[in-house]
């Protein structure tokens, strides 16, 4: 249960506003909020790089978690747990007494647990009459209830920026493969061009590329490379033309040495057909684009998803898809299966489909599994979300609602 009050740590711990502010927050919970523990730290670990945390930390963390004895952290219970540091230490996989301080002190920097210290600084629970933990001394876990959305939207930025990467590591794979092949079958067969100088700017690319890869650096050297490739299929398609052969050398050798290391070339538009593309222009489901049902039929039909929207409720599309991902993390669905949907469907599809799912959930064993499912169906061209939302607003009684 989440009284609101601020306390201090034991000892010469210091706390700062932040931790103060953190602790205020707490009494802000929603009523009535609940989270799975082990989804919300399902989360904390896809987040752990954004969250500045180690698996050191998410070890304590875990071992935290065990010791609270029911699965759903809920708003109205008590929060808090009290292991002794050897308890703790053995459960944290046999951690050192130091290195258990340090993290358990990451844990309470980083804002996902809070510290209630007794007047003593030992961790006890004081029970009434009846048993009942009256008051308690430890470790607090209201922030991970507090945050679940938070974590949940974080571990989706993960998977989101790890398909971004994927792709533009594939589409950086394929440029290379292109331009290597084709300077090599231009120097082979004899066309004229300035091939040297087009091979020595592609090592020069190549070498530029690290050894540990971001989204940002391959997308830049991705960006150049494909310049490059350009201009050696231009060079190479001129010379196909007999009528316009003599004409074209000086223009081949511009084009390639203008394509150096040092240049600053604009990055050209991504075809659909490349890799990584599809995130970015699939927006639509079976050759049906969600927007044909308006919003608001999408909400009659799923009117469960609006409880999970920013401030309990959707007013657009980018409150359901922030809905949704709050929705995948509730019930067990992976930010990799949410991400290969919304490459697949589009993004408001998928956030569509997470409110149908949502809406259907006691009949679905395995959301997360179903979800795939519908992905890969879709992706054979098998799946439409129409007839979905039609027989769910039929379901409700709303079927003269109109679609147009």
């Amino acid at each position: 249960m989440v009284t609101g009050t601020v306390t201090t740590p034991f000892g010469r711990r210091s706390i700062s506003l932040a931790l103060v502010r953190r602790q205020k927050e707490l009494a802000e919970i929603r009523e009535g909020k609940t989270a799975d523990k082990w989804q919300v730290f399902r989360d904390a670990c896809a987040a752990m790089d954004l969250l500045g945390i180690q698996s050191n930390s998410l070890a304590v963390l875990n071992a935290l978690l065990s010791f609270y004895p029911n699965n759903e952290l809920r708003q109205d219970a008590p929060l808090i747990v009290f292991p002794s540091n050897i308890q703790l230490a053995l459960r944290a996989h046999g951690m050192s007494g130091a290195t258990l301080r340090r993290h358990l002190a990451i844990l309470v920097e980083t804002g996902l647990i809070v510290r209630k210290d007794s007047a003593n600084g030992k961790r006890y629970a004081r029970k009434d009459g009846t048993g009942q933990i009256e008051n308690a001394f430890g470790f607090d876990l209201s922030p991970l209830l507090a945050r679940s959305e938070e974590l949940a939207m974080l571990a989706q930025k993960v998977a989101e920026d790890r398909s971004a990467l994927r792709a533009a590591k594939e589409a950086l794979t394929i440029c290379r493969r292109d331009i290597r092949k084709l300077i090599t079958a231009a120097i082979e067969e004899g066309a004229p061009g300035d091939w040297q100088t087009a091979e020595a700017t592609y090592l020069a690319l190549v070498r530029r590329i690290p050894r540990v890869l971001t989204t940002d650096v391959a997308t830049s050297i991705l960006g150049e490379m494909q310049a490059l490739r350009a201009d050696v299929v231009n060079c190479l398609e001129t010379q196909e033309n007999a009528e316009e052969m003599s004409g074209n050398d000086a223009q081949i050798e511009r084009h390639i040495q203008n394509s150096n290391p040092d240049s600053s070339i604009e990055l050209e538009p991504r075809s659909e057909r490349e890799p990584g593309a599809r995130a970015a222009t699939t927006n639509r489901l079976n050759g049906e684009t969600i927007k044909a049902f308006p919003l608001g039929i999408v909400l009659k039909a799923c009117p469960s998803i609006c409880d999970y929207g920013p401030g309990g409720g959707i007013a657009s599309w980018r409150d359901l898809r922030s809905a949704a991902v709050v929705v995948r993390s509730m019930l067990g669905i992976s930010p990799s299966a949410y991400q290969d949907a919304c490459e697949a469907m589009g993004p408001e599809n998928a956030a569509a489909t997470i409110a149908c799912i949502l809406e259907r959930a006691n009949f679905i064993n395995s959301p997360g599994g179903y979800l795939r499912d519908l992905t890969r169906r879709t992706e054979r061209g098998e799946f439409s979300l129409g007839p979905v939302i039609m027989a769910l607003l039929r379901a409700s009684g709303q079927t003269n609602t109109k679609t147009g």
